[in-house]
C-alpha cells in the first residue's frame, strides 16, 4: 500500500485557530451561552395545549436544543483536546471550567423543557409521537420524558444542577489536581527521576521484573500519600449522588448507570453470571503466565508482563498501514473513514513528555469531524488501541446523516464498535504473527484484555457496588475503602493473585468520573456485545458490513435488548448469547495453554 507520510500530530486550528488563546474560540463560547440563552427564553415561553398544535412548537424547539447542543459539545471536545495535548496549559483550564457552567446552565434548561414533556397528556403524547418530524425522534423524547417523571420538580432539580458546579463536579476536579502533582520517584541508571503517574503506570509493562516490583511500592506509596484528600472526594461524591437519589425516591444505585446505558438489570446480572461462571480457565491462564514468568502467583504489579522478548517497534506509519489492511478485509466504508483520519491529521499519537496518559476519541458535532488522542511507542498493544478508537471514529461516523438526537449513544454501546475494530487487528496481528513466540506475545496480549475486562472491571463494580451501600450510612474511612477494593478484587481474580493493590480506589480515575456514574460496566457489556456480532461478521465476511452499519446507527434510539432482537435475534437476558460470546475469549485461553503446555 503506497500512501504518503501520515503525521502523528492532530490539527486543531481547522477548527479554532491559535489553542487556548484563540479568538475564534472565546467567540464561540460567546455564542454557546447565547444558544443557551435563546433555548432557555423559547423553552419558558412555550405553554404545551395538549393537543397535536403542540407539533411546530415542539419543532422548534428540538431545532433550539440541537443547535445548543452542538455548540456545547464542540467547544467541550475542543478543550478536551487542549488538556490532553499539553497538561500544563493554564488557560485550558480556565476553558474548563467556563464549559462546565455553561453545561450546568444547559442542564436547568433541559429541566424545564422536561417537565414541560411530562405535562402533555399520555394519549396527546402518543399521537404527537405520530407526526412527521417527531416520529423519528419517538424513543428519545419518550425517553426523556419518563426519566423526567421520576425526578423532582424543575425548581429542585435546577438547584441540584446549581449546586453541583461547586460541589458534586468540583470534587472531580480536586481529583485531578491531585493526580496532576503525584510524582513517583524511579531509579534508573543511576539516577532517580520523577514520574508522572502515566510514565510510572508504563513501566508495569517492563521485562524486568524489579523494575514492576520497585515501581510498584512507590506507586502505593505515593497514592498511600494522597488517601487523605482522595478518600474525601470519593465520599462526597458518592455522598452528593446518594443525596440526590434519596430525594428522588431512588433506593437502587443503579437505577441512573442503568438507565443511561438503557439496559435491564436482568441483563447486567446474567451477563456478570456467565463471566462469573467461565473465570476458572482464566485462572489456569494466570496460573500459566506465572509459571512462564518465574514466580509462584502473579502478584498485581505483574499483570501486564510481556512473556517474551520484545520485538522491534513497529513504527506508525506500519502500524496505520496494517490497521486499513485489515480493515479492508471487512468493511470498505470503515477502511475509507481510517484512511481520512490518518490523511486529515485527525490523530495525535506523538510520544512527547506533558500529554495526558491513555486515550480517547472525541466528535467536534459542528465540525462533523472525530479527533483521535494517544501516545504511540510502537507495540503492538498501540496499534490495538488506534484501532479501538478508530471504531469510536468509524460508530459515529456511520450516524452522520441521523438527526442529532438519535446519535447519543450510551457508553456500554459506544464500546462495541471500538472492541469490534480492535478484534480486527489482534486476531490478525495473531494470524499474521512470523514466529510461535511472537504469535505467544499478541495472543498473550488479547487474553490480558479478556483479563481486565472479566476480573479488573468486575473487581471495581464489586467494590462501587458495596461502598455506595457503606456510604449510604456514613463516611467510609480510607482503611476501610482499602479493605472494600482489596476483598473485591480477590472475589475478581478468584484469589488468583499473591499481591493487591489496596489503593485502586484512589488510583483510577473511573470512580471520581461525574458524567456517567458505575463508570465500569458498561465496559465489559460492550466488550461481550462486540464479541457476539464479531462472531457474526466472521461467519458472514465482507457481506455482514451492511447490517453492522445499521445495527450501529440504531445504538442511540432503542435499549440494548431491543438493538440485540431487532439486529441479532438475541435475548440478552437469558445466558445463551452471553456464553456464545464467552466461548471466543475461552478459545484464545485454550490455545495459548495448548502453545505453552510444555
Amino acid at each position: 500500500m503506497t500512501t504518503t507520510a501520515y503525521s502523528t500530530v492532530w490539527d486543531l486550528d481547522v477548527f479554532f485557530k491559535g489553542g487556548s488563546s484563540s479568538p475564534a474560540f472565546a467567540e464561540h463560547l460567546q455564542s454557546t451561552e447565547e444558544n443557551i440563552h435563546n433555548f432557555s427564553f423559547q423553552v419558558h415561553k412555550w405553554e404545551p395545549e395538549n393537543s397535536l398544535a403542540d407539533q411546530s412548537s415542539l419543532l422548534k424547539l428540538i431545532e433550539s436544543f440541537q443547535a445548543a447542543t452542538k455548540k456545547l459539545r464542540e467547544a467541550g471536545a475542543f478543550v478536551s483536546c487542549l488538556q490532553a495535548q499539553n497538561t500544563n496549559d493554564k488557560k485550558a483550564g480556565e476553558h474548563r471550567a467556563r464549559v462546565t457552567q455553561l453545561s450546568a446552565s444547559f442542564q436547568n434548561v433541559l429541566t424545564a423543557f422536561d417537565e414541560k414533556l411530562t405535562s402533555i397528556d399520555s394519549s396527546v403524547w402518543e399521537e404527537l409521537m405520530k407526526e412527521d418530524g417527531l416520529k423519528e425522534l419517538a424513543f428519545v423524547l419518550t425517553e426523556r420524558r419518563e426519566i423526567a417523571a421520576e425526578k423532582l420538580s424543575k425548581e429542585e432539580e435546577s438547584l441540584i444542577n446549581a449546586l453541583g458546579v461547586d460541589g458534586y463536579h468540583s470534587w472531580s476536579q480536586l481529583y485531578d489536581l491531585v493526580v496532576g502533582k503525584i510524582k513517583i520517584p524511579f531509579s534508573e541508571d543511576g539516577e532517580v527521576k520523577d514520574l508522572s503517574v502515566g510514565q510510572a503506570a508504563n513501566k508495569f509493562s517492563s521485562p524486568d521484573r524489579e523494575v514492576r516490583k520497585n515501581v510498584f511500592e512507590k506507586w502505593e506509596q505515593s497514592w498511600r500519600e494522597q488517601t487523605d484528600y482522595l478518600s474525601k472526594a470519593i465520599n462526597h461524591l458518592a455522598g452528593f449522588r446518594l443525596s440526590v437519589y434519596k430525594q428522588r425516591g431512588w433506593e437502587n444505585v443503579l437505577k441512573e448507570p442503568l438507565a443511561i446505558n438503557r439496559m435491564s438489570e436482568e441483563t447486567l446480572n446474567t451477563m456478570w453470571d456467565v463471566i462469573t461462571k467461565n473465570k476458572q480457565l482464566l485462572v489456569e491462564f494466570l496460573n500459566r503466565k506465572a509459571k512462564l514468568l518465574g514466580v509462584e502467583k502473579l502478584n498485581w504489579f505483574d499483570l501486564d508482563a510481556p512473556i517474551t522478548k520484545a520485538d522491534a517497534k513497529i513504527s506508525y506509519q506500519e502500524g496505520a498501514e496494517f490497521i486499513l489492511e485489515n480493515f479492508s478485509h471487512f468493511s470498505g466504508e470503515m477502511t475509507a473513514f481510517a484512511k481520512m483520519a490518518f490523511e486529515d491529521k485527525w490523530i495525535e499519537a506523538e510520544d512527547r513528555p506533558g500529554k495526558s496518559p491513555g486515550g480517547f476519541h472525541t466528535y467536534f458535532p459542528e465540525s462533523s469531524q472525530s479527533r483521535i488522542f494517544m501516545t504511540y511507542s510502537g507495540t503492538p498493544s498501540n496499534i490495538s488501541t488506534l484501532a479501538h478508537e478508530l471504531g469510536h471514529g468509524f460508530h459515529t461516523y456511520a450516524m452522520r446523516d441521523l438527526h442529532s438526537l438519535n446519535r447519543n449513544y450510551a457508553m456500554n454501546v459506544a464500546e462495541t464498535a471500538s472492541t469490534f475494530a480492535e478484534m480486527i487487528v489482534s486476531d490478525a496481528s495473531v494470524k499474521n504473527a512470523k514466529t510461535e513466540q511472537e504469535k505467544l506475545a499478541l495472543l498473550e496480549d488479547k487474553i490480558q484484555r479478556t483479563v481486565a475486562f472479566f476480573m479488573n472491571i468486575h473487581a471495581r463494580f464489586l467494590f462501587e457496588t458495596r461502598f455506595y451501600e457503606e456510604r449510604k450510612n456514613g463516611t467510609v474511612n480510607t482503611v476501610r475503602l482499602n479493605e472494600l477494593m482489596e476483598e473485591a478484587q480477590k472475589e475478581a481474580y478468584c484469589n488468583a493473585l499473591g499481591e493487591y493493590h489496596p489503593t485502586f480506589w484512589a488510583s483510577k480515575l473511573h470512580f471520581y468520573i461525574t458524567g456517567v456514574p458505575f463508570y465500569n460496566f458498561p465496559y465489559t457489556f460492550g466488550y461481550l456485545f462486540s464479541l457476539g456480532i464479531y462472531a457474526r461478521a466472521l461467519e458472514e465476511g465482507k457481506g455482514y458490513e451492511e447490517k453492522y452499519i445499521a445495527l450501529l446507527k440504531d445504538t442511540a434510539s432503542m435499549t440494548v435488548e431491543d438493538l440485540a432482537k431487532k439486529h441479532l435475534n438475541e435475548d440478552l437476558s437469558k445466558p445463551d448469547f452471553w456464553e456464545k460470546a464467552v466461548k471466543l475469549c475461552i478459545d484464545d485461553i485454550e490455545e495459548f495453554l495448548a502453545l505453552t503446555e510444555e
